[in-house]
C-alpha cells in the first residue's frame, strides 16, 4: 500500500512538469504583443499584449472613438473583450500559483491543484469571451472600416495550454492521496529561495530582455507612426549603410573616439572611489565621516539639469568665476567656458567624478566592513602604522571588489550614458561631446533614424557582451577568478 501511494506520488511529479512547461509558457506569452488573442480587429493597437488588454481599458479603445460615434462597433463588445483579457490573465497568474506550490509537501499541491483547476477554467471562459467579442464585432456594417480579423492561432495557443493544465491538475488531483489532517504546508529550502529569486527573474526579463523585441526595427525601412510589415522589410541593408556611406562612417569613428575616450579616463580614474572610501574609513570622528560620506553622496541624487544650472552659475560669462575675474581686471570681458571645446574631456570627466565618487564609494565602504579586524589588531600589535594597514591590509582586501568594478567598466567601454552630454551639449563643443549613446538618441529620435538607431544599438550591446565575457575570461586567466 504504502509502494502504491508513492508511486502515484511519483508519477504525479512527473506529470507536473507538463503543467509547469505550459504555466511558464502562458506567463511569458502574455507579455508579446504578436501572441495577443484579443487583437480582434484592426481599432486595437498592434503593440499590445494580452496582459495590456486586460488592464487598460482605456488603451484597447484608444482608437475606437470614431467607430463608436459612428456605430460602427458597440462599446459593450469592447467592454467584453476587456473583461475577457482580464479573466484570462486572472486564470494563468491562478495557474502560476499552482506551480508554485506544486514544489511543496503533498498538503501544498493538493491546494495547488485547485488553482490550477479554478485558472484553467477562468482561462477557458475568459477565451471564449474573446471569441464572444469577436462574433460581434464581425457583425459591423462597415467591415472595410473595422477590419474584423480574429488571431486563431494566438487563440488556439492560450486554449491547448489552458487545457493542459486543466487535464494535469485534475490528474494529479486524483492520483495524490489525501494528506493527514495534521500536516502543514512545507516547502524545501531550496525552493523556497527559487521562489525568492523569480519575481526578480521576471523583473529582469520584463525591462532587460523583453525590450530586445525591438530589435526588429533594425531589419524594416520604418519611420515614426508606420507599421512594420513585409512590404518594408530590407534586411540587413542598414547594416551595411555603416560601411558604405562615407558620411556615416565619419560620424561613427567621430563619436566612437569621444567615447573611448571618456570611458579611458573613467577607466584610469576608477581607483578614485577606492582611494576615497579608505581615506574616508580612517576618519576618527563618527560625526565628520558621517558629514563627508553624505556630502559626498547628495551629488549623486541631483539630476544633471540641475548640475548644468549650478555649472552655468559658476562658468558662464556672467557667471561667478568670469564676474570674479572682471572686477579683479584680471579679464577685460566674461568669458562662458562652458561654451568652449578646450579640455571638454577633461571637464566631463571632473563633472561626473564630482557627481559619483561618492556614491561609488559606497561599495567599496561597504567591502572595508566586511575585512577581518583581527587583522588590524594582529597589525597594531606588531607596531603597523596608520598608513602601513592601509597599505597592507585595507588595499588587498579591497582589491578583488575593484577588479570587478573594473571589468564590468571595461565591458560597458561604450556606454557612457546620454544625459550628462545632452545638458553640456552646444554648437561648439559637440564635435567632442557626441558619445555613443546621444548619438543614437539623436539619430533615431531626433532625427528621426530609428532603423539606424537601432541597428547600431545593436552592434554596442553585442560588442558590450563579448567585452564581458573577454575581461571575464582575462581575469580566470590571470587572478584564477572570473565576475560571470
Amino acid at each position: 500500500m504504502e509502494n502504491s501511494k508513492k508511486g502515484k506520488e511519483k508519477t504525479a511529479g512527473y506529470i507536473y512538469y507538463a503543467a509547469r512547461i505550459g504555466v511558464l509558457l502562458s506567463v511569458v506569452m502574455m507579455f508579446f504583443p504578436g501572441l495577443n488573442p484579443a487583437k480582434i480587429c484592426d481599432y486595437i493597437n498592434k503593440n499590445m499584449s494580452l496582459f495590456t488588454s486586460g488592464i487598460s481599458y482605456s488603451g484597447l479603445v484608444k482608437q475606437c472613438t470614431r467607430a463608436f460615434n459612428q456605430g460602427w462597433i458597440q462599446e459593450s463588445s469592447f467592454v467584453l473583450l476587456f473583461i475577457s483579457s482580464m479573466v484570462v490573465c486572472i486564470g494563468i497568474a491562478a495557474g502560476a500559483v499552482m506551480g508554485c506550490m506544486s514544489l511543496g509537501n503533498l498538503k501544498m499541491r493538493k491546494v495547488g491543484n485547485w488553482f490550477g483547476i479554478g485558472g484553467a477554467i477562468a482561462q477557458i471562459a475568459g477565451l471564449g469571451g474573446i471569441y464572444l467579442a469577436y462574433s460581434q464585432v464581425a457583425q459591423t456594417t462597415k467591415p472595410d472600416k473595422v477590419i474584423p480579423n480574429f488571431p486563431l492561432s494566438n487563440w488556439l495557443f492560450f486554449l491547448v495550454l489552458a487545457a493542459v493544465i486543466l487535464v494535469v491538475s485534475v490528474l494529479v488531483q486524483v492520483l495524490l492521496p489525501k494528506p493527514a489532517k495534521e500536516s502543514k504546508f512545507e516547502m524545501e529550502s531550496k525552493f523556497k529561495l527559487f521562489l525568492m529569486f523569480l519575481p526578480f527573474a521576471a523583473l529582469c526579463f520584463v525591462f532587460s530582455y523583453l525590450p530586445l523585441y525591438g530589435w526588429r526595427y533594425a531589419f524594416f525601412d520604418y519611420t515614426s507612426g508606420g507599421t512594420l510589415s513585409k512590404d518594408n522589410f530590407v534586411g540587413f541593408q542598414y547594416f551595411t549603410m555603416l560601411f558604405q556611406n562615407a558620411a556615416t562612417r565619419s560620424d561613427i569613428v567621430r563619436v566612437l573616439r569621444n567615447t573611448l575616450a571618456m570611458s579611458a579616463l573613467g577607466i584610469a580614474t576608477s581607483w578614485l572611489p577606492m582611494a576615497f572610501a579608505i581615506f574616508l574609513s580612517e576618519v576618527k570622528s563618527t560625526r565628520m565621516k558621517r558629514f563627508v560620506q553624505t556630502f559626498a553622496t547628495i551629488p549623486n541624487f541631483i539630476s544633471w539639469v540641475l548640475v548644468y544650472a549650478i555649472a552655468l552659475a559658476i562658468f558662464s560669462s556672467d557667471g561667478f568665476i568670469s564676474s570674479m575675474m572682471v572686477n579683479t581686471g584680471v579679464w577685460s570681458e566674461g568669458k562662458n567656458m562652458l561654451m568652449s571645446s578646450s579640455h571638454h574631456w577633461l571637464k566631463m570627466l571632473a563633472w561626473g567624478t564630482w557627481k559619483g565618487i561618492g556614491w561609488s564609494a559606497i561599495i567599496y565602504i561597504a567591502g572595508i566592513s566586511g575585512i577581518d579586524q583581527q587583522l588590524y589588531e594582529a597589525a597594531t600589535v606588531d607596531g603597523a602604522g596608520r598608513f602601513q594597514k592601509m597599505w597592507h591590509i585595507t588595499l588587498p582586501g579591497l582589491i578583488p571588489t575593484y577588479m570587478v568594478m573594473l571589468l564590468m567598466a571595461v565591458a560597458g567601454i561604450l556606454s557612457n550614458g546620454m544625459d550628462q552630454y545632452m545638458v553640456f551639449d552646444n554648437p561648439n563643443n559637440t564635435n567632442v561631446n557626441m558619445v555613443l549613446d546621444l548619438y543614437v538618441y539623436k539619430l533615431g529620435i531626433m532625427n528621426g533614424a530609428i532603423p539606424l538607431s537601432t541597428m547600431i544599438g545593436m552592434v554596442k550591446s553585442v560588442i558590450s557582451v563579448v567585452l564581458l565575457f573577454g575581461a571575464n575570461t582575462i581575469s580566470k586567466l590571470v587572478r584564477g577568478e572570473s565576475i560571470v
